[in-house]
């Protein structure tokens, strides 16, 4: 009993500073409310606070962010994978594989530490801050790395919302070339419903659908990088190797989510409120980890992340057009 009521300042500061985020990340969608926590809570990690919110802080960055991951689950259709067909699950392939190749050859080259170049690498692949959630404990990245990869992947999330529509026009692309291009490109789901619906219905409606398909990849991923991560512990001399404690038990929830959704009679506006929880979850877990993180620091150190997604960021959207073009899509 003691456990639990020692995390519920921590919870509650935290829910207090999601909220406001959460208002206004929902009128200016393009920003986001993930953003506007981290934020806010690296503003207010500037004043000095009581030991009794520590348990509660480090409980919400952590466990209540793989929770709010599970509840993602509830809005993500299975048959939208097939929706998008075999041709755009190819584009995906290439995209996908392009971003983590750039992330790790040019993050080293940058000198960056593996776990940065594995978020932003995920967070520039699959789905921005979702991804980045998604990754981080499973990893073990701490605050500062999660934090640098927010930052990153908002500022190139900002910047497509605005110029990928721009472009799209330039190159006289048609509705569904954009919609492949913005769905496979941009990184948050946001950002690509702004570019998508700028550009036209149609082009936002594949957008979305091919956005929500590559969500999925978390799936994966997060399986990959935990038993990676564990042998390299492992061989390192910083743990053994267990399959129990490295399996990301959280994705399962998603999966089973995903699943109960597609295929079960549930009340559309049940899975609305639990989709709606996760995300405000991961606004609560944002706000945790900014309030755990040095923003002077931050600032200071910020050049080379920035770079490295800007990187991943031009050669992903160059790879989803040389793709299309190369197959016809």
């Amino acid at each position: 009993m003691k456990q639990i009521t020692s995390k519920i300042p921590g919870i509650a500061l935290t829910a207090l500073i999601a909220v406001p985020a959460w208002l206004l990340g929902s009128a200016f969608p393009v920003v986001g409310s993930p953003v506007l926590g981290i934020l806010f809570g690296m503003l207010l990690a500037f004043l000095k606070r009581p030991a009794l919110f520590d348990d509660g802080i480090r409980y919400t960055s952590k466990k209540l962010l793989q929770y709010s991951i599970i509840l993602l689950g509830f809005e993500m259709n299975l048959f939208h994978v097939f929706e998008v067909g075999g041709q755009t699950l190819i584009l995906m392939a290439f995209t996908l594989t392009a971003a983590f190749v750039t992330a790790y050859f040019a993050g080293r080259a940058l000198g960056l530490d593996s776990n940065t170049k594995t978020l932003i690498g995920v967070g520039s692949a699959i789905c921005g801050g979702s991804a980045i959630a998604a990754t981080a404990p499973v990893i073990k990245a701490d605050d500062e790395d999660v934090a640098h990869s927010i930052s990153t992947i908002f500022l190139f999330n900002v910047i497509a919302a605005f110029l990928f529509p721009f472009l799209g026009h330039l190159m006289g692309m048609s509705d569904h070339s954009f919609g492949l291009w913005a769905g496979t490109a941009v990184n948050d789901t946001s950002s690509v419903v702004a570019a998508g619906y700028t550009y036209s219905n149609a082009a936002g409606n594949l957008a979305v659908i091919v956005k929500l398909t590559r969500t999925l990849m978390i799936v994966p991923v997060t399986l990959v990088l935990a038993f990676y991560t564990s042998r390299k512990n492992a061989a390192s001399g910083k743990g053994s190797y267990d399959f129990k404690k490295i399996f990301p038990w959280f994705v399962l929830g998603f999966v089973a989510a995903s699943v109960a959704y597609t295929f079960l009679p549930l009340p559309a506006a049940l899975c609305g409120f639990l989709s709606q929880a996760g995300k405000f979850m991961i606004v609560m877990a944002m706000a945790a980890i900014g309030l755990n993180t040095n923003l002077i620091k931050l600032v200071k150190s910020g050049a080379k992340p920035i770079l490295l997604g800007f990187i991943c960021w031009v050669v992903l959207s160059l790879t989803s057009l040389g793709v299309q073009y190369a197959l016809h899509l």
